[in-house]
């Protein structure tokens, strides 16, 4: 059994993400390549953004701190502290309203 503070984890990243040229930091919670399912907790500035990519598999976004905002082509869905958000299939980008931190759920697909 493990144990991870996500609230602690949290604050780090999103200190890290403030002194970052990027604007962003990220950390693996849990998995890698030997698990399907992988949690990455992931810290943007405001203004910031996670470029339109292809969801990998099965996803969820869970916003643990700010505002974010999730796109996937004509739509799009506003994330607040505790909202869990399915990922649609297809390109998606996440935009940070204010910083934020979201911990990002895939289980890949085989």
């Amino acid at each position: 059994m493990q144990k991870v503070s996500l609230t602690a984890l949290a604050r780090t990243e999103l200190e890290l993400a403030e002194r970052a040229n990027s604007g962003r930091s990220a950390k693996t919670v849990f998995g890698g390549h030997e698990h399907q399912l992988r949690q990455n907790l992931i810290a943007l500035r405001a203004g910031q953004s996670l470029s339109e990519h292809e969801n990998p598999g099965e996803a969820t976004l869970y916003v643990v701190r700010g505002r974010v905002l999730l796109r996937s082509g004509d739509s799009s869905w506003n994330g607040s502290p505790a909202d869990l958000m399915i990922i649609p299939d297809g390109l998606h980008a996440v935009d940070a309203v204010e910083d934020s931190v979201i911990l990002l759920s895939v289980v890949k697909r085989r």
